[in-house]
C-alpha cells in the first residue's frame, strides 16, 4: 500500500510539473508571437510614414507645376504652397518676432534672418562677385549686382515699360506712376515714397549724422551722401557726359549737364514763367518772389538767399583778399570777382548777344541785356503786379509804396528813391554855384 502510495504521488508530481512546463511554453509563445506583432505594426507605421513623406513631397512637387496654393492666410488672403510658410507669414500679423540678436536685441521673425543679420556684426560677407571681387551678405544681393555686368533688367513697368535690375526699384518706380507716398514724418507731416527715405529724413529732425568720412571727419546723414563726398579725395568722376566729356562725380549732375546739350528746361517758375535745367535752380529762384533769405551772418546779422553769398559776405569780417591779380596786385575777396578782373586786362567778352552782336563780360549784365530784345519782364511787383525787367528796377520801384527815400542830399537834405535822381538833383545846385568867387 505504501508503495502504491509513493507511486501516486509521483505521478502526481510529475503531472504538475507537465502542466506548469505547457503553461511556461505557451506563455513564450504568445511573447514571441507579441514581439512579432509588435515589429509588423512597427514596419507598418514606418512604411506609412515613408509613403506619406513620399506623397507629401510627390503633392509639393506638383504643387510647383499647378501653382496650388491650398494653405490661406485668413487675415489676408495671400496663400502657401506650405502650411509651415502660412505659419511663418501669420508672424506679419502678429508682431511676432522669436528669433532676438544677442549682440543689438534686434528681432527677426525668422531664424535665418537672424543668420543674415548677424553677418553685419561679423562683417561676413560670403557671396563674392567672380567679374569685380565685391563681396555680398547675401546671394540675392550678388545676384541683383551681377545683373550690373549682364545689363539684364528683368523687371518691367507695365504702363511706361521702363526695366530694372531689381524688384523692389520696381516697386519704388510704380509710386511715380500712383503717386503715393505712404510714409510720413510725424513731426513736420512730409510724407515720402520710401521707408529709408523717411528714415533718413528722420535724421534732420534729431540732427544724426551717423556715417562719418575717415579721411576728413565730415559727417552724414545718409549712407549715398558720405560715397559721393569719398570722390572729393579720391578725384573719381565716374560720370561722363557722351557729347562733350566732362566728367561728374555724382548722376544727376550729369543729367542736370545733358539738359544744356538738349536744351530742356523742366522745371518752371509758377509766379513768372521762367524755366530751369536742375530743379536746385527753380528753388533758388522762388526767393525772389518769396524774399526768402535763409543764409544769415553771425556776425552782423545780414542775410543772404545763397550760401555762396554768404561766404563771400565772410570775407568783409575777415578781410581776407586771397584772389591776387598778378598784372596789377589788385586782390578780390572770391575767385568769381577775380575771373571778372581778369577780363580787363584779356579783353575777353564771353558773352555776346546774338541779336544785336553786343558783347559782355558779365553773365548777368549779358541777361539783363537780352531781355531788351525779348521784352522780358521777370520781376513783378507783389503789392500792384508791374513787371520789371531787372531786380534793381524792381526793388526801386517798391520804394514808391514803402514810400522809402534812401539817397539823400547833403547840401539840403532832399531824398530821393533812387540814386540817379539823387544825381540830376546835385547838378541843380551845381548850377546855382557862381562860376567865379566875389572879390
Amino acid at each position: 500500500m505504501a508503495f502504491i502510495k509513493e507511486e501516486s504521488e509521483d505521478v502526481k508530481i510529475e503531472e504538475t510539473f507537465r502542466v506548469k512546463h505547457e503553461d511556461t511554453e505557451e506563455q513564450t509563445g504568445l511573447m514571441v508571437l507579441k514581439e512579432e506583432s509588435q515589429e509588423l505594426n512597427e514596419i507598418e507605421e514606418k512604411n506609412q510614414y515613408k509613403n506619406y513623406h513620399k506623397t507629401e513631397t510627390r503633392n509639393l512637387q506638383m504643387r510647383v507645376h499647378t501653382g496650388e496654393k491650398p494653405h490661406t492666410c485668413q487675415q489676408c488672403g495671400k496663400s502657401f504652397s506650405l502650411k509651415g510658410n502660412l505659419s511663418v507669414h501669420m508672424r506679419v500679423h502678429t508682431g511676432e518676432k522669436t528669433f532676438i540678436c544677442s549682440q543689438c536685441g534686434k528681432r527677426f521673425r525668422q531664424k535665418r534672418d537672424l543668420n543674415i543679420h548677424m553677418r553685419v556684426h561679423t562683417g561676413e560677407k560670403p557671396f563674392i562677385c567672380t567679374q569685380c571681387g565685391k563681396s555680398f551678405r547675401q546671394k540675392k544681393d550678388l545676384n541683383a549686382h551681377m545683373r550690373n555686368h549682364t545689363g539684364e533688367k528683368p523687371f518691367t513697368c507695365k504702363l511706361c515699360e521702363k526695366n530694372f535690375t531689381v524688384k523692389a526699384n520696381l516697386k519704388n518706380h510704380m509710386s511715380v506712376h500712383t503717386g503715393e507716398k505712404p510714409f510720413i514724418c510725424t513731426q513736420c507731416g512730409k510724407s515720402f515714397k520710401q521707408k529709408k527715405d523717411l528714415n533718413a529724413h528722420m535724421r534732420h529732425h534729431i540732427g544724426e549724422k551717423p556715417y562719418t568720412c575717415k579721411l576728413c571727419e565730415k559727417n552724414f546723414t545718409v549712407k549715398g551722401n558720405l560715397k559721393t563726398h569719398m570722390r572729393v579725395h579720391t578725384g573719381e568722376k565716374p560720370f561722363i557726359c557722351t557729347q562733350c566729356g566732362k566728367r561728374f562725380t555724382q548722376k544727376k549732375n550729369l543729367n542736370g549737364h545733358l539738359r544744356i546739350h538738349t536744351g530742356e528746361k523742366p522745371f518752371s517758375c509758377q509766379q513768372c514763367g521762367k524755366s530751369f535745367t536742375l530743379k536746385g535752380n527753380l528753388k533758388i529762384h522762388m526767393r525772389v518772389h518769396t524774399g526768402e533769405k535763409p543764409f544769415i551772418c553771425s556776425h552782423c546779422g545780414n542775410s543772404f538767399k545763397l550760401k555762396r553769398y554768404l561766404k563771400v559776405h565772410m570775407t568783409i569780417h575777415t578781410e581776407e583778399k586771397q584772389f591776387v591779380c598778378d598784372q596789377c596786385e589788385k586782390s578780390f575777396r572770391n575767385k568769381a570777382q577775380f575771373n571778372l578782373h581778369m577780363r580787363i586786362h584779356s579783353g575777353e567778352n564771353c558773352f555776346i548777344c546774338h541779336h544785336c552782336g553786343k558783347s559782355f563780360t558779365h553773365k548777368a549784365s549779358f541777361e539783363k541785356h537780352t531781355r531788351v530784345h525779348t521784352g522780358e519782364k521777370p520781376y513783378t511787383c507783389p503789392q500792384c503786379g508791374k513787371c520789371f525787367n531787372s531786380k534793381g528796377n524792381l526793388q526801386i520801384h517798391i520804394r514808391v509804396h514803402t514810400g522809402e527815400k534812401p539817397y539823400k542830399c547833403l547840401e539840403c537834405e532832399k531824398s530821393f528813391t533812387c540814386h540817379t535822381t539823387l544825381k540830376r538833383h546835385l547838378q541843380t545846385h551845381a548850377e546855382k554855384k557862381p562860376l567865379f568867387s566875389s572879390i
